[in-house]
């Protein structure tokens, strides 16, 4: 199988709290792939991690064969990013950060108009283009910014809690969008609360907590492992529950249990 992100035995400490703690994790190339966890259970430092934004203890974290660290400046060529809360110079246009993200990625000026004005007009955003970020609500910014993510086409597309702020038909574009970007052989990967659509939208999904991985697979792979008849919300919750009673005094879960 050909992985287009790399989890090597990563560790994350912040002083003496571990928040990643040995993991390791291969997410596949094409298709939607879910991080699921509880809070806290180091979701979006993964992410950080993966984007080059926070540096790794210990451990190897690749993207497409290229360090997520030292390579941190070719990587972002591959991936696309959208945040939970996308932050914006409130001085510029919607147009003109388009315009710079797309030029930062060397993208020509008809390339960049055709495309956002698509995305744009998809997501009920093209009569927002000419107001001032500072004038946009949440949902707006979220919209904003994954025009932003989706503008140079990357292999990889990273979203972090993706719909919150969301309208009903930001939503709907979104889920079209992350669908379309997997049918074109190319790789969602997202971290959500929000287990039905995780259940709806997902080839694979991760369940994270305490910092390690406590399973990984397709749907029908962990409900084989773990309950033929089970959804993947009772799935979740009887997983991060074994993860929970699993966990020493000390503060180090082992997982061995329920990864087995």
């Amino acid at each position: 199988m050909d992985f287009i992100v790399q989890f090597k035995n990563i560790i994350k400490r912040y002083g003496e709290f571990e928040a990643v703690r040995g993991l390791s994790l291969e997410i596949p190339r094409g298709g939607i792939f879910a991080l699921l966890g509880p809070n806290g259970a180091g979701k979006t430092t993964l992410i950080k991690l993966l984007m080059g934004m926070l540096q790794p203890t210990s451990g190897e974290l690749t993207v497409g064969g290229l360090s997520a660290f030292a390579d941190s400046v070719a990587v972002k060529e591959l991936v696309g990013y959208l945040p939970d809360e996308p932050v914006f110079y409130d001085f510029m246009r919607g147009r003109d950060i388009i315009r710079f993200v797309g030029e930062m990625h060397g993208l020509d000026p008809a390339t960049i108009e055709a495309r956002s004005a698509a995305l744009a007009e998809r997501l009920s955003l093209a009569d927002a283009m000419e107001e001032f970020a500072e004038n946009y609500s949440r949902g707006m910014k979220k919209k904003l910014g994954l025009i932003c993510a989706l503008l140079h086409e990357p292999a990889l597309v990273v979203l972090d809690e993706p719909t919150n702020g969301l309208d009903p038909h930001g939503t709907m574009v979104l889920h079209e969008l992350m669908r379309e970007i997997a049918k074109s052989d190319r790789t969602v990967l997202f971290s959500t609360h929000l287990l039905d659509q995780a259940e709806r939208l997902c080839s694979r999904v991760a369940v994270i907590s305490h910092g390690q991985l406590a399973a990984e697979g397709t749907l029908a792979e962990l409900q084989n492992r773990f309950g033929a008849s089970e959804s993947l919300e009772s799935l979740f919750f009887r997983l991060t529950e074994s993860a929970k009673e699993n966990t020493t005094d000390d503060g180090a879960a082992n997982l061995q249990g329920v990864q087995s």
